[in-house]
């Protein structure tokens, strides 16, 4: 009996295998290519917050003549990861080679890579700015260590402002995968084409949406659940969406938006200005104006 039901079994497997083979069935699902790799993309990140903040990531008590040891060490595997997976996601949407042997996106990822080196000090520094407007912004934060350590806020800026270093480089595909490992993490979603300013703060962080054409400016608060997205895409005439088009909020310096604010369209948030919880705004607003949500309508104080 139990040979027999083996005997069934076998044969289910081998017919399900005989569709699941069939080219129509995975026609678009597939994948040929070298591709990117979420461990060693993984790693790149834990190299890069050792590198970023030391003593709070990798090795502790780091004396001068060591911090130059681990430095030189931790910087050459940046390096040799970063080139090897710009590559693989030139290799995702190259037409040239299957192998992944192209000579073309080989040079490319090299340029990159050596280039994002040089980038480093720069996302350093701007994540010292973003650190002290946790620290500042909350008066739960007992230290600055403490945000670097425990805050989403970090966390998923140090994934944005590396990622945003290899898009604006022009690496492919990399940038949106750092910045979605650090989505899965942490509930914040900051596309890598976004441009941020410094002393960026988002508080509690979850639910955070901010689009790839977002423009914004320094020492700018957001709270939980807010979206700076796009209203409905126009079309081409084919009925299709017209892409690469600035469809997203500019926010000015010095504004906070809080809990629950959506905010669409290519539309400015003057400097200064205050939008409230729960506020729908798909129009421009002044600077310095306190915009907020009261009872099914936004009024606006300025």
């Amino acid at each position: 009996m139990a040979a027999r039901e083996h005997g069934t079994m076998e044969r289910e497997i081998e017919d399900t295998v005989d569709v699941l083979c069939e080219e129509e069935s995975y026609s678009g699902l597939s994948h040929a290519r070298p591709m990117p790799s979420l461990g060693l993309l993984s790693e790149v990140m834990q190299l890069l917050r050792s590198i970023l903040f030391p003593g709070y990531f990798g090795p502790q008590d780091l004396s001068p003549p060591m911090m130059r040891h681990h430095m030189t060490l931790w910087m050459s595997n940046v390096y040799r990861l970063v080139q090897d997976q710009v590559k693989r996601g030139y290799c995702f949407t190259c037409s040239e080679e299957p192998g992944g042997q192209c000579e073309q996106c080989e040079t490319k990822a090299a340029d990159i890579s050596a280039h994002f080196v040089r980038h480093v000090p720069a996302i350093r520094e701007l994540l010292k700015g973003d650190v002290m407007a946790a620290y500042e912004g909350d008066p739960a934060a007992k230290n600055p260590g403490e945000t670097i350590f425990c805050y989403p806020s970090v966390k998923a800026l140090t994934n944005y402002r590396v990622a945003h270093a290899l898009h604006t480089l022009g690496a492919p595909l990399i940038p949106r995968i750092l910045t979605e490992m650090a989505h899965s993490e942490t509930g914040i979603d900051i596309h890598p084409g976004a441009q941020i300013g410094n002393g960026f703060f988002i508080d509690h962080g979850t639910g955070v949406v901010i689009g790839e054409t977002c423009v914004i400016g320094s020492n700018v608060r957001l709270y939980q659940g807010v979206t700076l997205g796009a209203k409905s895409f126009p079309l081409d005439e084919h009925g299709n969406p017209i892409k690469d088009i600035p469809r997203h909020p500019i926010v000015e310096d010095n504004v906070i938006i809080y809990s629950g604010a959506t905010v669409l369209g290519r539309i400015t948030i003057g400097r200064g200005s205050v939008i409230g919880g729960n506020v729908w705004l798909t129009h421009d607003v002044p600077p310095g104006t306190r915009l907020f949500h009261d009872g099914g309508n936004n009024d606006e104080c300025s």
